[in-house]
């Protein structure tokens, strides 16, 4: 199972729509969650639209946090979809079985056998989640939360039954082009995970639409450069731009 945890506390403002660019992600089997760390009068009405709109687009959930509740709320975000996810799954057999019924509608003794088995695939499904860190200016003083959060969240994944590892991006990255760097490839280790934005470069600009579709690019290539992934055979001797227009 494949997760996006995005955490932001304000509006996109710059490249492809990450409303859009969640829904592509959902397309993938790519989940995509959302965190808003919210202070009093830091985000507004529209921040708010379109964290719902993200998440319900990238077919996960949606929550605004402070800091102080971060991590739970991460936690909570991240389980409360691995057990939709399955209990969609279920639900997709059963009407192949049993017609147009659902887990409700089954009798107490069925059902109960059907919630059990959803609680357990839940715990021991391996399990991939990617924290996509919005480092617009305005959330320096709320990154120690979120570094705090992420060491809490690999001890909540770290206490499953399943396989489970998490990877650390933020966005924007420090140069031009740069829309998501990646902090922490895949790992399962908790010491990883140590002052891992102290020298981000803190910028106005927050596109998250470009950054949700690189991270999407990192769950299927490896790299964050999509299909020039350093997995793939060299080809020297390749004619220049036979591939120029390839599209994945």
């Amino acid at each position: 199972m494949k997760q996006i945890m995005l955490i932001t506390d304000g509006c996109s403002n710059v490249g492809e729509s990450p409303v859009m660019a969640a829904a592509l992600a959902k397309q993938e089997g790519i989940i995509v969650n959302v965190v808003g760390i919210v202070d009093y009068g830091t985000i507004g009405e529209l921040g708010s639209l379109e964290i719902a709109e993200i998440a319900k687009a990238g077919g996960g959930m949606s929550s605004l946090s402070g800091t102080q509740k971060l991590a739970q709320t991460m936690q909570m975000l991240t389980r409360k979809t691995v057990v939709q996810t399955i209990q969609h799954a279920v639900n997709k057999e059963l009407k192949q079985i049993l017609g147009n019924a659902s887990v409700e509608e089954l009798p107490p003794e069925q059902r109960s056998q059907v919630v059990e088995v959803i609680d357990e695939l839940s715990e021991t499904s391996s399990l991939d989640v990617a924290l996509l860190i919005d480092a617009s200016a305005s959330m320096k003083p709320k990154l120690a939360a979120v570094e705090e959060a992420i060491r809490d969240m690999m001890l909540s994944l770290g206490a499953r039954k399943g396989s489970s590892r998490l990877a650390v991006f933020h966005f924007p990255g420090s140069h031009g082009g740069e829309d998501a760097v990646l902090d922490l490839d895949w790992t399962t280790d908790l010491g990883s995970v140590r002052s891992i934005f102290q020298r981000i470069a803190m910028r106005g600009a927050t596109p998250t639409g470009p950054a949700i579709l690189k991270v999407m690019e990192f769950f299927q290539y490896g790299t964050l450069k999509g299909h020039e992934s350093k997995n793939w055979p060299e080809e020297p001797d390749r004619g220049e731009g036979i591939l120029g227009d390839y599209v994945v």
